[in-house]
C-alpha cells in the first residue's frame, strides 16, 4: 500500500483525515499509534519530530505530510476522487479555509482543552483555562447557529474540507459542553454529520476505545447509537 497513516482511532484529528479518506474511498493502511510504548512512538518520531497524530507517509513519493488541513490537500492533489473536498473556486477555497481553520482551532482545540484537563493529577488542574475554553466553545457555538442557517454543509451546499474538520470538534464538544436548546441549527448540522456515511465509520472504529473517553458517561444513547449503526 502507498499510503500509511499513523493515527489513534479515538484522537479527533485523526477522524478529520479519516473522514476525507472515507469519502473518496481512498485505500491506505493504518498504523495505531501508542506512545506509551516506545518503538511505537519512535516510529511516528522518526518521520515527524513534534510528535503529532496524524501524519500520513507516502510510500510512491518518499513523503511525510503533516498536519490534518495540508493531508487532505495533497490527497486531493495526488490521490483524487469523486468528492473534491477543496473547491477549484478561489473565493469559495478560502471560505473552505477559514471554517477548516474556525473548527480545528474554535472547537476542536478548546474541547480537547477540556477534555485532557480532566485526566490530568488532581494537582495539575486548570481551571481558569478550562474556563476559558468553555467560553470559547460559547462563542463558537453561536457564531456556527447564525451561520448555518439555511445552510446543508459547512460552506454552502456541497461536503468540503471544513466538515471533515467540523464533526469530529462538534462530536465530542456537544459531550463536554452541550448546546443550549435554542441552538437548533448547530444541532441539526451535527445530525446531518452523523448520518454521513464516512462519519460512520469513523465513529463505528472509534466505538471500541470510548471507554478511554473522560467523559464517556455523558455520552447520550444517541452518540453510542452514532457510532454503532
Amino acid at each position: 500500500m502507498t499510503l500509511t497513516l499513523y493515527l489513534h482511532p479515538l484522537a479527533s484529528f485523526c477522524h478529520k483525515v479519516l473522514i476525507a479518506l472515507y469519502e473518496n474511498e481512498t485505500a491506505f493502511d493504518s498504523r495505531i499509534v501508542n506512545f506509551a510504548d516506545p518503538d511505537s512512538a519512535a516510529a511516528l518520531l522518526d518521520k515527524w519530530p513534534v510528535g503529532k497524530i496524524p501524519i500520513l507517509h507516502d510510500e510512491a513519493t518518499g513523503l511525510t505530510v503533516p498536519e490534518t488541513s495540508i493531508i487532505i490537500e495533497y490527497l486531493q492533489a495526488h490521490y483524487p476522487g469523486p468528492v473534491r473536498l477543496l473547491p477549484d473556486d478561489p473565493d469559495a477555497l478560502l471560505q473552505v479555509r477559514l471554517w477548516d481553520r474556525f473548527y480545528d482551532l474554535y472547537v476542536s482545540v478548546p474541547m480537547q482543552k477540556i477534555v485532557t484537563d480532566r485526566i490530568r493529577p488532581a494537582d495539575a488542574h486548570d481551571p481558569h483555562g478550562v474556563t476559558e475554553a468553555r467560553g470559547m466553545l460559547d462563542q463558537a457555538y453561536k457564531m456556527i447557529e447564525a451561520d448555518m442557517q439555511g445552510r446543508l454543509w459547512a460552506t454552502g451546499d456541497d461536503f468540503t474540507m471544513a466538515d471533515c474538520a467540523a464533526l469530529p470538534g462538534l462530536f465530542f464538544a456537544s459531550i463536554v459542553h452541550p448546546f443550549i436548546a435554542e441552538q437548533q441549527a448547530l444541532s441539526s448540522y451535527l445530525e446531518r454529520l452523523l448520518q454521513r456515511a464516512s462519519v460512520k465509520r469513523v465513529l463505528a472504529e472509534a466505538q471500541p476505545y470510548f471507554s478511554m473517553f473522560p467523559y464517556r458517561e455523558a455520552m447520550s444513547a444517541r452518540y453510542l447509537e452514532a457510532a454503532t449503526s
